[in-house]
């Protein structure tokens, strides 16, 4: 179980670009409580976005895996709730357990299918990153080898990939993130490691990794090596190329799609989509260039160090 109270250090990474994205900042648009525009939080998360996102005049439909996320992120939406109508939220938001892959879906059943932004805040959340049983971190290397987002709906951990996946195809895995040279390595030491005992923990892994990976500066060894098995377990890459399309449709004529991704692999399916969409005379990208953090808040929170962010307009 984790403690979330104690977790809450930082503010939701560049919300005040993501507040100007969707045209929800005063300078731009006041809006009254009983003309809310609607928005989809695709990764609600600790509700951060989608808090400042009712305070400026949206109502959110806000979509997470984690029970426990959910829970935390409800409480933190009522408050944020107008005073008088905190015993009638749904006038405000809405939260489905699920995945985004799904978010078409979820968006129809919730009776959300014309609305005027979506958020994307892709990667992990803090908490995940640092819950001592979840496997993400290399900092408890007694941790189960898991890195699901939800155990609940999700049943392949990263342990039942190191030990069951062919040289080949561990190779493939860690190449998306890796040089070639290494991640061939990196598949030799796993198939012959596991032949004497199962990986089971952090611990098992980040020897192997240690023993392969030479270290580089401000890089640990087991970066890019916990990415790619992050990636894989969680069907990352596949969940956002199959739900951008399905969050274009849901769009309002004039609708934003906004997306903020935390390293190459994922920036470069969102740019791709999106030139593809402009290319065919659909939609009109905001952002040439992507928009990256001010140094305040590079400094004072290190994890938006990488965030890119970028806008795509229906039309």
């Amino acid at each position: 179980m984790l403690n979330y109270e104690k977790l809450v250090v930082h503010e939701p990474v560049l919300v005040n670009e993501v507040i100007k994205a969707f045209r929800l900042d005063n300078a731009h648009l006041k809006i009254k409580s009983l003309t809310r525009r609607r928005f989809i939080d695709a990764t609600l998360g600790m509700g951060g976005h989608s808090v400042e996102i009712i305070k400026h005049g949206g109502k959110v439909l806000g979509i997470e895996m984690d029970p426990e996320m959910m829970s935390f992120a409800e409480d933190r939406l009522k408050k944020a709730c107008p005073p008088p109508h905190r015993d009638s939220v749904w006038r405000f938001f809405k939260i489905i357990q699920d995945n985004f892959v799904n978010i078409e879906e979820v968006a129809k059943s919730s009776g959300f299918t014309k609305v005027d932004g979506i958020i994307f805040d892709l990667g992990v959340a803090t908490p995940q990153l640092i819950s001592s049983d979840r496997g993400f971190s290399f900092t408890n290397e007694e941790s189960l080898l898991d890195m699901r987002l939800s155990s609940a709906t999700q049943g392949v951990t990263a342990a039942d990939l190191v030990n069951s996946l062919g040289k080949k195809d561990l190779v493939k895995l860690f190449r998306e993130v890796m040089n070639s040279k290494d991640a061939i390595r990196l598949a030799n030491s796993i198939h012959e490691s596991r032949k004497k005992r199962r990986l089971v923990t952090v611990g098992d892994f980040l020897a192997i990794v240690g023993s392969i990976i030479k270290p580089k500066k401000n890089l640990h060894v087991g970066t890019l090596p916990f990415l790619a098995l992050r990636i894989a377990v969680n069907s990352e890459l596949y969940n956002l190329t199959e739900a951008l399309p399905q969050a274009f449709r849901l769009l309002v004529k004039f609708g934003r799609l906004v997306v903020i991704s935390f390293h190459s692999l994922e920036d470069e399916i969102v740019k791709k989509y999106f030139r593809e969409l402009e290319t065919v005379g659909v939609a009109k990208i905001l952002t040439v260039k992507p928009i990256v953090p001010e140094p305040s808040e590079r400094i004072n929170n290190p994890r938006s160090r990488s965030a890119k962010l970028r806008i795509l307009e229906k039309v």
